[in-house]
């Protein structure tokens, strides 16, 4: 079997191949903008298929995919399911050029990475979100042209958000910070991290990212690390606040929080789109 590229966990990457995806990702905003398709995909059948819930990141890898040229066909599969995930591997690699798969487990993703003879891409998994995190980081490489040195404060719980900008940090230098109560502090420790209780800790983050509150906590334990604008008003002004949609006002974020001017939810998801056009794009590069 060949050796492909795969794009499953952000620490696999190098920081050359991370700088390398963020300058791409503002080219293909640029060509997105003129509306100049670069074809990069062109005679390319990728399969997608989604084992799990959610929309934004499976609906920009469908949009992409046709934008560049190549055929996106939605493949109704589950990992770990019916059928063997070897098997599924030899399957799809009759037909298609590469997967991007959305699902629950990062090992089954790992897995069909390991039996297959195409590149694989991870959507997204329960304990990692490599697309989410690189489209937020290229937002703000593209606003402010570096991010050596950067401090990210993550106010949410040890799940797939946190772990994707953990492992960031293990391939390019920036540093993060968990902001939460201790019960959901991550388990293991890793270089460029830390976890806190402090709220004030936020004060130095060039990014500020939440996540939605966890099932097993209540209101009064978690309303404490509620961001409001009285917390981005602390911020540098130079600093850019992107809650991870979906945002449920009044719970991990006030809802006037939305309306302040560090906010720029929207803006940076629209970098999602063009960084997994680059990380399609960088699968299929020798």
């Amino acid at each position: 079997m060949r050796q492909n590229r795969r794009f499953l966990d952000l620490s696999e990457m190098s920081q050359c191949q991370v700088q390398h995806l963020l300058e791409r990702a503002r080219n293909f905003r640029d060509a997105w903008q003129e509306d100049k398709s670069l074809g990069v995909l062109d005679g390319k059948n990728i399969a997608l298929v989604v084992s799990d819930g959610g929309w934004r990141n499976t609906a920009a890898f469908d949009l992409g995919i046709q934008w560049m040229g190549g055929r996106c066909v939605h493949v109704p599969i589950k990992l770990g399911q019916r059928e063997d995930i070897g098997d599924l591997a030899a399957y799809l690699g009759n037909w298609f050029d590469a997967i991007v798969v959305r699902a629950p487990s990062l090992s089954d993703i790992a897995e069909l990475s390991d039996k297959s003879a195409i590149p694989v891409i991870n959507a997204r998994t329960r304990s990692n979100h490599p697309c989410e995190t690189l489209g937020d980081l290229a937002f703000y490489h593209d606003r402010h042209g570096s991010i050596e040195g950067i401090t990210v404060g993550v106010v949410g719980p040890d799940a797939n958000i946190l772990g994707s900008w953990i492992e960031i940090a293990q391939a390019v230098p920036l540093n993060v910070v968990q902001v939460y109560p201790k019960r959901w502090h991550a388990k293991s420790y890793r270089k460029r991290f830390t976890a806190t209780e402090d709220v004030s800790a936020l004060h130095g983050a060039d990014i500020l990212v939440t996540d939605c509150w966890p099932d097993d906590g209540s209101r009064d334990q978690l309303l404490p690390f509620q961001i409001t604008t009285s917390i981005l008003d602390r911020l540098s002004s130079n600093a850019e606040f992107i809650p991870c949609p979906p945002v449920h006002r009044d719970n991990e974020v006030a809802a006037s929080a939305l309306e302040h001017r560090t906010c720029e939810v929207i803006a940076a998801k629209d970098f999602l789109l063009h960084a997994q056009n680059a990380v399609l794009e960088w699968v299929f590069e020798s």
